[in-house]
């Protein structure tokens, strides 16, 4: 039990660094504050089995004093599988959560060589300089226990989070499905709050699709991705 905890610890560390991340990217990005993710709260599901992933690599490779350039480059390509599951998942679902289409050697836009890299590099980060670190945080997380009362509390969050998502997301893949169309989640949230702003109306950070108007009146002003499967390619055109 205390095992299956400290993964949860790193799951809920990693989940919320990863938000904290994306949320500046896309202030970045965007020039404005849009709540990433697929849920509503300050976590990113995916960072937070990223972090699960290269603790365990660090710490069964370790044993072997191999050359770090082979662990760091496990990771990295550890990190696009899990990039590419998910990404590939919930674009069988239509939607997409990210988009590389634009960038070089990419495989249906949910993976690219540039960002294989970039894991590579955050896993060299991680190995070099954040590895004692989580370490140590391990260690004082065995060494209280108590903690695992505010694990609880995230974990309940989290599944009340995953459920009030599903049934949002439902509206907007019926629409998907019913127009053949693939949606960018992070767009459709941005654009929403774009509405709202012309509009002058209340625009919710955690929220964005909870607002005064009606869901589909949102979806309908939104240009979402059209696939260019075979049979809609004359339809792109």
């Amino acid at each position: 039990m205390s095992l299956f905890l400290i993964f949860v610890f790193l799951f809920y560390v990693g989940s919320s660094i990863g938000w904290v991340l994306e949320l500046f990217y896309r202030r970045f990005e965007n020039k404005k504050w849009v709540n990433p993710g697929f849920l509503v709260g300050p976590y990113l599901p995916i960072y937070g089995f990223g972090l699960v992933i290269v603790t365990l690599i660090h710490l069964f490779l370790a044993r072997y004093n191999l050359n770090p350039a082979i662990t760091i480059v496990l990771m990295g390509l550890c990190m696009t599988i899990l990039e590419l599951i998910t990404g590939l998942f919930f674009l069988r679902l239509k939607v997409r959560l990210w988009d590389y289409t634009n960038y070089f050697l990419n495989y249906k836009g949910v993976i690219c060589l540039h960002m294989t890299l970039i894991w590579t590099g955050l896993g060299a980060l991680y190995y070099y300089f954040l590895a004692d670190y989580v370490m140590k945080a391990l260690t004082w997380f065995s060494n209280n226990l108590s903690f695992s009362y505010v694990l609880g509390i995230f974990t309940g969050l989290i599944v009340i989070d995953f459920i009030y998502s599903t049934k949002l997301y439902k509206k907007i893949r019926k629409y998907a499905k019913n127009n053949n169309v693939v949606i960018m989640y992070e767009n459709l949230k941005l654009h929403i709050r774009e509405m709202q702003e012309k509009a002058e109306e209340k625009y919710s950070f955690l929220l964005p699709f909870k607002q005064t108007r009606n869901l589909l009146e949102y979806l309908v002003g939104y240009k979402p991705e059209i696939p260019t499967s075979k049979n809609n390619r004359k339809k792109v055109k």
